[in-house]
């Protein structure tokens, strides 16, 4: 059943993070329910091993939807093959100012900055202990970040707390240095301070792993807006410091693709159409820099099945879904999902 195209002239008519709200409050209401067909997807199975896990299918939903990790069940139901919630701040933040979502339909396109609004690490964590999804064999990425308030030069505390606080409940944790939504929060991204927080990271996951009695893989998710030698340096420190995937890309502050149109002047993070070219180009220069074997998860700009396999030419293994969603609905992750059933066989 797909509602989503009689839902959608609603929901377009309000302010886009009230719909927003509107939805993420249905779907924590009604999953898990008999009302969950009201959304339910079919199942494309695609099993995919990739970072030591086993990936049920090869479409996610990005993080930055479910910031709270109350819907992970109803946005499972989707068919997604993984789900990444978060980004989780280890104390709770209003985030920005609002108004601070923006749509741009004739760009099929978004522009937030939210700010990483959330409830902090511990409602984070009882929310996603309460989620029956890793249970069916799907798999769950904790998205992590640092709060508005902590230096950039205390940043690596931050994501040492918030590591600690996700470790045991995720399949994989996602390191997010790449919104641009937080005050200097990319800088993390420059050669010495992202050696030195994935060097602490990765030191930290040992003794975790030892605690917990198993390895979580760690992710970095990185910007579109790097060129050639930053992405360069970026993925020599991902092969040094023995990390186990990166997410290319979060949202990008370039507007020439959206010039004129109403809200392109609105600070933030673009998504959507406009984000796939940049995506796709930082993708093929991590393939070239970090090797075939390399764990690669794209994201950004996907909208059809042949948006999602661009991606995985220019070099992701797998890829996330987001503000696709918003515009297209939940068929659109089965549709992607048959495409790249179909492009592997």
């Amino acid at each position: 059943m797909n509602l989503y195209p009689l839902a959608r002239p609603f929901l377009f008519g309000m302010d886009p993070e009230a719909a927003h709200d509107l939805t993420l409050n249905a779907l924590a209401k009604t999953q898990n329910t008999v009302f969950d067909t009201l959304y339910r997807q079919p199942f494309v199975r695609d099993p995919l091993s990739l970072a030591g896990l086993q990936f049920p299918n090869r479409v996610g939903l990005a993080a930055g939807l479910d910031k709270n990790a109350r819907c992970i069940d109803g946005l499972g139901a989707m068919g997604f093959g993984f789900v990444e919630v978060g980004t989780v701040t280890p104390k709770a933040q209003p985030g920005n100012d609002k108004p601070r979502m923006f749509r741009l339909p004739k760009a099929q396109a978004l522009i937030n900055r939210l700010g990483f609004n959330n409830e902090g690490l511990e409602a984070f964590v009882a929310h996603v202990q309460q989620a029956q999804f890793r249970k069916l064999g799907r798999l769950l990425g904790l998205n992590i970040g640092k709060n508005a308030l902590t230096p950039i030069e205390n940043a690596t505390d931050d994501y040492l707390t918030a590591l600690a606080g996700v470790y045991p409940h995720a399949d994989y944790v996602t390191v997010n240095i790449s919104s641009p939504n937080t005050k200097n929060l990319r800088a993390l991204q420059s050669d010495e301070a992202l050696d030195g927080l994935l060097g602490a990271l990765v030191e930290r996951r040992a003794q975790l792993s030892a605690q917990h009695g198993r390895n979580v893989p760690l992710f970095l998710k990185i910007a579109p807006d790097l060129d050639e030698t930053q992405v360069g340096v970026i993925a020599a420190t991902l092969l040094k410091h023995g990390m186990d995937g990166v997410i290319a890309t979060n949202t990008t502050l370039a507007r020439e693709a959206v010039q004129g149109m109403p809200h392109a002047h609105e600070t933030g993070g673009l998504s959507g159409i406009p984000a796939a070219e940049p995506s796709n180009r930082v993708i093929r220069q991590l393939r070239a820099a970090l090797g075939s074997a390399f764990p690669i998860i794209g994201v950004g700009g996907i909208l059809s099945a042949q948006d999602a396999l661009a991606k995985i030419k220019a070099g992701a293994n797998v890829v996330q879904i987001y503000t696709g969603l918003i515009y297209k609905g939940p068929a659109l992750v089965t549709e992607v999902a048959n495409a790249l059933q179909k492009m592997h066989r």
